[in-house]
């Protein structure tokens, strides 16, 4: 499930390229996915009679929902869009695995009575970093053709991005702690986030006297559709299954690192880009290796 999230979570970084490439405006291309999201997941939601249930849970603690709905979808999408303005979908998806990392720094805040969620700590902390080894060695490889303002404005917000979406996952799943399915949580998530894609377009409409163009209208349905509504509910199905279980829930965060090998399929099938070179080939063999000894010893 987290390989098949991967797959999909892939496409929000070619198409966010392809539409900063066209000259689209970053904050359109975050707001527009949640935008669409939204009547997706009611209708989804609905159809499975869980909305009451779901406005029962938000009104128990609404200032919780708000805030962790905002750092897990808000300080994780909108910095993703704007980095891409400045990187290609390989540079921010192989960035992205910070994410990796931030799920081990942030795990001892988050379960500091749990005794399963820390076991096989050490183990999953190895295995990420024999991930991470591949991504540095995938970026030495291809870096050197960037500016250095480039890959500030690539590496900055993205590790923000990835410290921001693991914590408001995390912290949503222990607070629902199961009362809620996947499509219900999300749609709890994208509700609960929309004060600040509300700001934010309304900072784009009023103070950049800008509105979305059409092609990103439909461009900004398809990650929606497809990263949004199918990559995330796969994604909060397969933490939710081993949420009691840090080394498990390393594991499944861990898949997240395909999405590199998907980006850069992505960029050579879509945008024309050239294959790996030998430092690439290396750091996906290595990124693999990290991801098969995770679900090993899980």
């Amino acid at each position: 499930m987290g390989v098949a999230a991967a797959l999909f979570f892939a496409v929000t970084f070619i198409v966010n390229r392809v539409m900063s490439i066209s000259g689209s405006g970053w904050i359109w291309s975050s707001s527009l996915r949640f935008f669409w999201m939204l009547p997706v997941l009611l209708l989804i939601v609905g159809l499975r009679d869980g909305l009451r249930q779901l406005m029962i849970e938000i009104k128990k603690n609404s200032k919780y929902w708000l805030v962790w709905s905002t750092v897990g979808f808000g300080f994780f999408y909108a910095p993703l869009t704007f980095a891409a303005s400045y990187s290609p979908s390989w540079l921010l998806a192989s960035t992205w695995q910070i994410t990796i990392v931030a799920g081990l720094v942030i795990a001892p805040l988050l379960y500091k009575t749990n005794v399963r969620a820390v076991r096989g700590k050490g183990s999953a902390a190895f295995f990420s970093a024999i991930i991470i080894l591949g991504i540095v060695i995938m970026q030495l490889g291809q870096a050197r053709y960037l500016s250095a303002e480039d890959l500030v404005m690539c590496i900055v917000p993205v590790t923000v991005a990835a410290f921001a979406y693991p914590l408001g996952n995390r912290k949503m799943m222990m607070f629902t702690d199961g009362k809620l399915d996947v499509f219900q949580r999300v749609l709890g998530m994208v509700l609960c986030s929309m004060p600040f894609w509300l700001l934010l377009s309304s900072y784009e409409v009023f103070y950049n006297h800008n509105l979305p163009e059409v092609s990103q209208l439909h461009q900004t349905l398809v990650v929606a559709i497809v990263s949004g509504v199918l990559a995330t509910a796969l994604f909060f199905s397969a933490t939710d299954k081993v949420r009691e279980n840090e080394s498990k829930l390393a594991a499944v965060e861990a898949t997240q690192a395909t999405e590199v090998l998907f980006a850069v399929a992505g960029e050579v099938i879509v945008l024309g880009a050239p294959l790996p070179d030998v430092n690439g080939l290396l750091g996906i063999i290595l990124v693999m290796a990290g991801m098969i000894l995770h679900a090993y010893k899980s």
